[in-house]
């Protein structure tokens, strides 16, 4: 997602790589290579223009710090690479506008009308928007008002089915406003506190659409109209964003298949187009694939420095966190066990695609290791083929009981053994960070070893991987940096006495 734009910045970074200060010739080469990329990403002249300029005038015109605190307390030094791409993060913040807009309610109902051409997924973000605003603690109702589409309704009511929820769909030679219109009174003699219309659209914009929706938007009265836009169509996007606004009042926009823009162009001129915010953000098919617009996660994920904030709050959604306050101490001890491990896979699978859970991370582009998609259910299937001894103590699996693992699961005795061998190490060095007063928590640190998730070369099917590698050092480097506060403290008690 969004990888032209993050390749520009991280190429402007590293032009400034070793630079002792910053001055108007390397800033200017610097941002020569964002131009580019804002460019590839089919933004327009006068926006890259314009922001440009203002990167340029805040990284020369600001004060740099040397050093900041950190958010452990701690001062760092700050190079003039990393000052540059602070002033980058800001105006981009600045350029998509502000974030995590509430939808409005009146009279204690949220109602949203969804508007956009044909084919851009509003359906399915009427239902995503339920599921949304069940977990907000409302009770929707999916009003099917699109009836230029033959199936339209039929797919509301699929979906509708999945989430039950109540789809209200048109009678015989009833009108979309009058549909709208009944819906209305229904919520209001049956207590739905969420309502949601669902529209036409076409394959291009005219006047027939402009005038039924303005008729519906009269009927239905909602207290929110979103704009969806399908990322995808790029510069397109933008323009018939700025046709519908200059017809229709909108609240907020709504970008669907933004996992599958490589350029990042739409996202970034949508609120420039139309003067309103982006509200929502549909990344991927399933139902729970919708996140409330955060201008922080997107700018900060563009820069090549992840979403730290987005992955807790996925993480929060799927994970229950007595129970991983549990797993983490268990692991911290050394004694998590395979069906341990098999819950944390599947609460990773929750998450989506793991390009997009990896995005999140603050790797840098070039360092970050292709994903092995099949792995996770590989390594499930493997757990998943072990009796419950085996999964609670997996050093009781000798070569025989791998060879029966392995016909069950579809792999070979080497895998099983691989895995075995694998799990033993994280164990044991899981156990050695607890002793060291290692914290634990923080994404699932036993996944280390598994193939495109931080374990070396994904390429090699269920080896023994350098992840571990990386544990060690990160643990030998605690334990000294444990070991200098000590010495400090002491130093500082011997004064006082």
């Amino acid at each position: 997602m969004l990888e032209t734009l993050t390749r520009g910045f991280e190429a402007a970074r590293e032009r400034l790589a070793g630079v002792r200060r910053l001055d108007a010739a390397n800033v200017k080469t610097a941002l020569a290579q964002v131009r580019r990329a804002l460019l590839e990403a089919d933004l327009d002249q006068p926006l890259v223009n314009d922001f440009l300029a203002r990167v340029s005038a805040r990284a020369l015109g600001e004060k740099q710090a040397t050093r900041v605190r950190d958010a452990t307390g701690q001062l760092r030094k700050v190079s003039p690479g990393q000052h540059f791409v602070a002033c980058c993060e800001r105006e981009l913040v600045a350029l998509l506008g502000p974030g995590e807009p509430a939808l409005e309610a009146r009279d204690g109902v949220t109602s949203v009308l969804l508007i956009g051409l044909q084919g851009v997924g509003k359906t399915t973000l009427a239902a995503k928007l339920a599921r949304w605003l069940q977990s907000e603690g409302k009770r929707p109702l999916l009003v099917a008002a699109d009836l230029q589409r033959p199936a339209a309704a039929a797919q509301l009511e699929q979906l509708g089915r999945t989430l039950d929820v109540r789809v209200l769909r048109g009678a015989p030679q009833e009108t979309p406003p009058a549909l709208c219109a009944r819906a209305r009174a229904l919520a209001r003699n049956e207590s739905f506190d969420a309502l949601l219309y669902d529209s036409a659209g076409r394959l291009a914009l005219d006047d027939a659409l402009m005038r039924e929706l303005e008729a519906i938007r009269h009927a239905a009265a909602p207290s929110n109209t979103l704009l969806v836009c399908d990322a995808l169509m790029g510069r397109d996007a933008v323009n018939v964003a700025a046709a519908f606004a200059a017809r229709i009042p909108l609240s907020g926009l709504a970008l669907t298949k933004l996992d599958g823009d490589a350029r990042g162009g739409a996202a970034l001129a949508m609120r420039s187009a139309t003067g309103v915010p982006i509200q929502f953000l549909s990344t991927g098919e399933g139902l729970d694939r919708l996140e409330p617009f955060r201008p922080e996660g997107l700018a900060s994920r563009i820069l090549g420095m992840g979403d730290v904030v987005g992955l807790v709050r996925d993480f929060e959604q799927v994970v229950d966190t007595q129970q991983a306050e549990r797993a983490a101490e268990q692991m911290l001890k050394g004694q998590f066990t395979m069906e341990d491990l098999l819950g944390q896979l599947r609460a990773l699978q929750k998450l989506g695609p793991l390009e997009d859970l990896l995005a999140k991370l603050p790797i840098p582009g070039g360092l970050r290791a292709p994903v092995d998609e099949g792995e996770l259910g590989r390594v499930e299937a493997m757990i998943q083929s072990m009796t419950r001894a085996e999964r609670r103590a997996p050093e009781l699996i000798n070569p025989s009981r791998a060879e029966r693992i392995a016909r069950g699961s579809g792999h070979s005795k080497a895998d099983v053994l691989g895995l075995q061998q694998r799990f033993r190490k994280m164990r044991k060095m899981m156990g050695a960070l607890g002793g060291n007063g290692g914290g634990g928590g923080g994404g699932l640190p036993e996944l280390a070893g598994i193939p495109g998730l931080g374990g070396g070369d994904p390429a090699t099917p269920l080896g023994d991987q350098g992840g571990n590698r990386q544990l060690r050092r990160q643990s030998r480097a605690r334990a000294r940096a444990q070991a200098r506060n000590k010495r400090k403290s002491a130093r500082k008690a011997r004064r006082k006495g």
